[in-house]
C-alpha cells in the first residue's frame, strides 16, 4: 500500500460483497495498512454494503479514474457481528421464499440465494429459471413484504455458471476446486469451436462442467492455438521427411510437432523444421521440357486441306 501512496495516484481497491459477484473499485486512499481479505464498510447504489477486500488495483490507468466512491472505513468487530445477523436472517428469508415458490407450485424457478443490505433496506434474492419467460413473483414479492420490513425486495435472475460458482465444489476435470469458484472474476463466451481447434474430444463429458455448460477451461489455451496453427501444415497432407515420404495423421501445434505415417515403419514424430512439401509423382518423373524454338514449325491443319482440294 505505500509503493501505491507514494505515485501520487489515489489507492483503489476491488471490492465483493457476494460470492458470485465482480469487483466494485472504491478509493482507499484515506485508510492504510490494507490487505486482501479485510472486510470494508462503504456506501453503494443500492444502499451501504459490508464487503471483502479481493483486489488492490496497480495498473495507473485504472487508477487516475477520481470518480470511484470513498471506503468508509475497516469493519469493527460490531460490524462483522450485524453481519453474520444479516445472514442467519437472510437464510430464513431464503427458507420463507423457497417455501412459497413451492406453495404456489411456480415451475422452472429455483431460489439460490439471499441478502440483506448492510443498511436492511433491500432484501435480494437469486434464482435461476429453466424457461426464458419468468413466471410472476409479485405473490411472493408481496408475502415476503409483510413478514419482513425492508424498503425494497428484488429478483435477479443468474445462470447455470453462477449457480456452480455459487455451490463450488470439485470440477468436472477432478480439480478440487472449480476455477469459476477459485479465480474467474467473469464468464467469457465459450463455443464448440474451440475444442475443435484445440483437438479435443467432442464428447459431452469431455467438454461439459458441473453446469451442463461448455467447460470455461476451453478459453485458457485457444488464443495459443490460433496463432501455432498458422505454421502448421494439414492433416493427411503428404510431406517428405529424413525417413521418406510419408502422410501427416495428426498434429501437436503447440510443441511444433507433426505425426507422419511412413511406409514399412509405421507412425514417426517430426518436428516441422524436418519436414517439407512432397513433389507429386509425376512432376518428379515428368521430362524436362524442349526449348520451343528448336522444334520445326507446325503446319496448319486448314492450309493442308486446302492445298488437298487444289490437287
Amino acid at each position: 500500500m505505500s509503493d501505491n501512496a507514494e505515485s501520487g495516484l489515489p489507492v483503489v481497491v476491488g471490492i465483493r460483497f457476494s460470492k458470485i459477484g465482480k469487483n466494485y473499485y472504491f478509493d482507499a486512499t484515506h485508510i492504510d495498512d490494507l490487505k486482501i481479505g479485510d472486510h470494508l464498510v462503504v456506501e453503494t447504489s443500492r444502499g451501504w454494503q459490508l464487503g471483502e477486500l479481493t483486489e488492490i488495483v496497480s495498473d495507473p490507468e485504472v487508477r487516475k479514474n477520481a470518480s470511484y466512491k470513498s471506503v468508509d472505513r475497516v469493519a469493527s468487530p460490531v460490524d462483522l457481528l450485524k453481519h453474520e445477523e444479516l445472514n442467519n436472517k437472510a437464510e430464513e428469508a431464503l427458507s420463507e421464499c423457497q417455501r412459497l415458490v413451492k406453495e404456489q407450485q411456480i415451475q422452472d424457478v429455483k431460489i439460490i440465494t439471499a441478502e440483506f443490505s448492510f443498511d436492511e433496506n433491500i432484501l435480494s434474492f437469486l434464482f435461476i429459471c429453466e424457461s426464458e419467460d419468468v413466471p410472476s413473483l409479485n405473490q411472493i414479492k408481496k408475502s415476503i413484504g409483510k413478514k419482513f420490513s425492508v424498503g425494497r425486495i428484488d429478483f435477479h435472475k443468474i445462470g447455470p455458471r453462477d449457480v456452480a460458482k455459487f455451490y463450488g465444489g470439485m470440477g468436472a476435470c477432478g480439480f478440487p476446486t472449480r476455477c469459476c469458484t477459485q479465480f474467474l472474476g467473469r464468464f467469457d463466451s465459450i463455443s464448440i469451436r474451440m475444442a475443435k481447434t484445440q483437438g479435443i474430444s467432442l464428447t459431452p463429458s469431455d467438454i461439459t462442467g458441473m453446469c451442463d455448460r461448455l467447460r470455461c477451461c476451453l478459453a485458457y489455451e485457444h488464443c495459443q492455438y490460433v496463432e501455432a496453427l498458422k505454421t502448421m501444415p494439414k492433416r493427411n497432407k503428404v510431406v517428405m521427411t529424413p525417413n521418406g515420404q510419408g502422410k501427416i495423421r495428426d498434429i501437436a501445434p503447440l510443441r511444433e510437432c507433426v505425426y507422419v505415417q511412413l511406409p514399412d515403419i509405421g507412425v514417426k514424430e517430426f518436428n516441422i523444421s524436418d519436414i517439407s512439401e512432397a513433389k507429386p509423382i509425376r512432376e518428379e518423373n515428368k521430362p524436362p521440357e524442349e526449348n520451343n524454338d528448336s522444334r520445326p514449325p507446325r503446319r496448319s491443319r486448314n492450309r493442308n486441306n486446302s492445298n488437298r482440294k487444289k490437287q
